[in-house]
């Protein structure tokens, strides 16, 4: 009882005997359900196979019988029997065998006896009584024991028809033998092995002959039955191949391999009981670390922790039970709370900070993009404040005026837009013209860089909002012009190229052979206010972006330095 009086052996008693026993009988019970399950599967793929067996002899006689029944009724083989002479009938009897590849082919005459016998002697075709009943117009099936299998026989008459009952002239045996190429075939279909027996012998097979005196066992049990061949056993079961199954009938021998079936089970028990030991090793191992670990002030801060993480609220305090004093866990929540602290304080400065970066770079692009249009109100303004001005340049200054008020407009609602979700309104268009209509009001005339617009023949109208998208192209196109300008007076040309490369997409590229972009601020270049010019607003490429976005297209940017820079946009062409 005294190893029971301590609380950490007691812990660690109880974990490890927990272990032990959920580990022990789930593996117990897994391995005997799954054993009942293969055993109860073997059953059922031994029934099935044996049915696949009987179907696929069956289908087979059925054919064979077809075969026979053609072949009678041939006008060529009838008059040959009908006279009766055997060099007449051979060379018909030997064309038709070649061409139906029959083991045996014979023909008697309305008297009974052979005329021709091909592919074994005359003693080889069905007994008497199937010639007789043949003659008599009914057809039968006969089996031989032959040593390297069974012999199936089919006898049909040969008759000619006429007023009346038909003339019977004579009759047609065609076998097949059942050796082992057709055991190995019915293997394929029957998913195990198969035997053809006959007078209690195994006659063909799909296992190797040595095995043969032991299969001959299985035919004394009508059921299941059990045998070992070699190093693996089997479950077998006899199925007749005849519709009554008379003594002395072929059978047919199926049969599945136990051995195969249970050998994954034997390796899954000893991985599991592998497991389970391992398991059960690092159950007790990790049972007795616990039991000497003080778990009270762990729970604590694993609770504050715990509320921390659902509420948000970092500037909750640990709080230790007065009743464990535990100079590491308290030195642990100190840290923490620390730490806490320390984050809350950042999370706020850098809050503030956000707030007032956002703030500094919205005056900043505000700031640049008014400055050229009040500038321009300004000197209209100037202007009319002079005397006598002639009509004709009073109305172009108010022009002017107008002019940059909507200018002015238009940069409020750039920087909404940028805001707000882009609205579409979609319409044919035909991207040729779009794209043209984008450079020329971007690009200059004459001087400056030049820009090349390739578009795909035959590309034609598309839908899309084409307002939209050439705001899109006059943004990406403004930066390759002041990317090329950048290089100095010989600045490269531009490329605008424009194409369908698979049903279904478009896809416009712009490239330029600027500077390109420095690799650490190329995954930026989408991001709104970032921008490398002294007097860029940065957002050119970030509503380029939000409206590709909003089309369901896909914008993405390659650029190596000194070379150059492509932007490229995938969009639905519908």
């Amino acid at each position: 009882m005294r190893l029971l009086s301590s609380l950490k052996n007691r812990i660690f008693l109880a974990s490890a005997l927990l272990a032990v026993l959920s580990i022990a009988f789930p593996i117990r019970f897994v391995t005997s359900r799954l054993e009942r399950e293969v055993e109860a599967e073997l059953m059922r793929g031994l029934g099935e196979g044996g049915s696949l067996v009987e179907q696929q002899h069956a289908a087979r006689l059925q054919s064979l019988v077809l075969t026979a029944r053609l072949i009678a009724d041939l006008p060529k083989l009838k008059a040959a029997v009908a006279e009766g002479d055997p060099p007449t009938v051979q060379p018909v009897a030997e064309d038709y065998r070649e061409r139906v590849r029959s083991d045996l082919f014979a023909v008697a005459n309305r008297s009974g006896d052979v005329v021709v016998a091909l592919g074994g002697p005359a003693g080889a075709i069905a007994d008497r009584a199937a010639v007789q009943a043949a003659l008599l117009g009914r057809e039968t099936t006969t089996f031989r024991a032959q040593r390297d299998g069974v012999l199936e026989v089919v006898t049909v008459p040969i008759s000619m028809e006429r007023p009346g009952p038909p003339e019977v002239l004579g009759a047609l045996s065609l076998g097949f033998v059942l050796n082992d190429a057709l055991a190995a075939q019915f293997k394929r279909v029957a998913g195990g092995e198969v035997a053809f027996t006959a007078d209690g012998q195994v006659r063909a097979s799909s296992l190797p002959r040595d095995d043969d005196a032991a299969l001959a066992g299985v035919l004394g049990h009508t059921g299941i039955s059990t045998v070992r061949l070699g190093e693996n056993e089997y479950v077998a079961r006899p199925r007749s191949l005849t519709a009554g199954g008379a003594p002395g009938s072929p059978v047919a021998i199926v049969l599945r391999s136990r051995t195969e079936r249970l050998l994954f089970l034997r390796t899954l028990r000893t991985a599991l009981v592998v497991a389970a030991l391992a398991a059960v090793v690092v159950a007790i191992a990790t049972s007795y670390a616990l039991a000497r670990t003080v778990t009270r002030p762990l729970a604590d801060i694993t609770a504050a922790m715990r509320e921390m993480t659902a509420t948000g609220d970092l500037a909750r305090k640990i709080r230790l039970g007065r009743s464990w004093d535990d100079e590491d866990a308290r030195t642990l929540a100190a840290t923490f709370d620390t730490l806490t602290d320390s984050i809350a304080r950042f999370q706020r400065e850098a809050a503030l900070r956000e707030r007032l970066s956002a703030l500094g770079r919205l005056s900043t692009v505000i700031a640049h993009e008014i400055r050229n249009p009040l500038m321009v109100i300004k000197a209209s303004l100037r202007t009319l404040a002079r005397e006598g001005i002639p009509a004709g340049e009073l109305r172009e200054l108010a022009a002017d005026i107008d002019h940059e008020v909507t200018r002015l407009n238009r940069i409020v609602h750039d920087v909404l837009d940028f805001a707000r979700p882009v609205r579409l309104e979609y319409a044919p268009a035909d991207l040729a013209a779009l794209c043209r209509d984008a450079v020329a009001a971007t690009l200059p005339r004459s001087g400056g860089p030049r820009c090349h617009l390739v578009v795909e023949p035959g590309l034609g109208v598309v839908t899309t909002d084409a307002e939209r998208l050439r705001t899109a192209l006059v943004n990406i196109l403004a930066n390759a012009r002041d990317a090329a300008l950048a290089r100095g007076p010989a600045a490269a040309d531009i490329e605008l190229r424009a194409g369908a490369p698979e049903p279904g997409r478009l896809v416009v590229e712009v490239e330029d052979h600027g500077a390109g972009i420095d690799p650490a601020d190329l995954p930026h270049v989408f991001d709104p206010y970032f921008t490398t010019k002294r007097t860029g607003s940065g957002l050119g490429l970030a509503i380029a972006k939000n409206i590709v976005d909003a089309m369901g297209g896909v914008i993405s940017a390659q650029s190596r330095p000194g070379e150059g820079t492509r932007i490229r946009i995938e969009l639905p062409a519908a």
